[in-house]
């Protein structure tokens, strides 16, 4: 028998897990956009990154950082990733002048219906493929570095883009790094954090810049928040910036909000 702890924490999980599958069934699923700005005109977006979110029963909306950890290594998992898939390729239909990129998970590249659904999306639009931009972690893609190295040498000749999200946070091999050929790093927002006065992040940062460099790969700092952290990757050369103080994920995007403007 497991302690008091931890059987509180397993009724946690279960409890997770019930809201996602019922969210599921019920269709209470959306995504939050984030905008990615250009760092030396932030008024230029460069793609919005689309956050899944799950509303429960009374319509409160739940982050994923509230549930991915429970569901990732299972079905329900995969089924979430189909879903910000889903919704990500039908805003790029509805708006052909945006661009947009969506979270996933490198078990699901194996999963039959994810890869149907972005395979047949992307047959019967070619336009789709040069919009997308799929975002696998750092640590997801270090878990089938051979699959993740495959897929992407496949989907990139339809002009789909890839993004290493967090990096740093977890333990990437630089010897697959090289192989990868992701078109964006996106840095941990554990390193932005104050970057303006933290020596220890100012020297990581740099040091994952030149990394980016070498390898003629796009940075987006992620968690910009302060406008003092906002200068200094300005200064350092990151590319593109990501944060609260560019603006909060929003269920309707801005795109969105001016169409409802215009036809009003």
């Amino acid at each position: 028998m497991g302690t008091p702890l931890e059987f509180a924490m397993d009724e946690i999980e279960r409890q997770t897990l019930r809201m996602v599958e019922q969210a599921l069934r019920a269709e209470r699923l959306v995504l939050a956009w984030q905008p990615v700005v250009i760092a030396r005109d932030t008024s230029r977006t460069v793609f919005h990154e689309g956050l899944i979110r799950v509303l429960d029963e009374t319509g409160r909306i739940i982050p994923a950082r509230d549930f991915m950890s429970a569901i990732e290594t299972q079905e329900l998992g995969r089924l979430i990733d189909c879903a910000s898939l889903e919704m990500g390729l039908a805003a790029l239909s509805r708006n052909p002048g945006i661009k947009l990129s969506i979270n996933m998970s490198a078990r699901s590249i194996g999963y039959t219906r994810w890869m149907q659904t972005l395979q047949g999306a992307v047959r019967a639009d070619a336009s789709l493929g040069p919009r997308l931009i799929l975002e696998i972690t750092e640590s997801s893609a270090m878990q089938v570095p051979e699959l993740v190295i495959a897929f992407m040498d496949e989907l990139q000749r339809d002009g789909i883009s890839f993004a290493l999200d967090d990096f740093g946070a977890g333990f990437t091999a630089f010897r697959y790094l090289k192989d990868f050929f992701f078109d964006i790093i996106k840095i941990d927002g554990q390193f932005i954090r104050n970057i303006h006065r933290d020596p220890d992040n100012q020297v990581l940062t740099q040091a994952m810049l030149s990394v980016a460099r070498h390898f003629d790969m796009f940075t987006v700092a992620e968690s910009v928040e302060t406008a003092d952290e906002a200068e200094w990757l300005r200064a350092a050369g990151v590319d593109c910036l990501q944060g609260y103080l560019f603006g909060a994920p929003r269920t309707q995007p801005s795109w969105e909000a001016a169409g409802a403007r215009l036809s009003a």
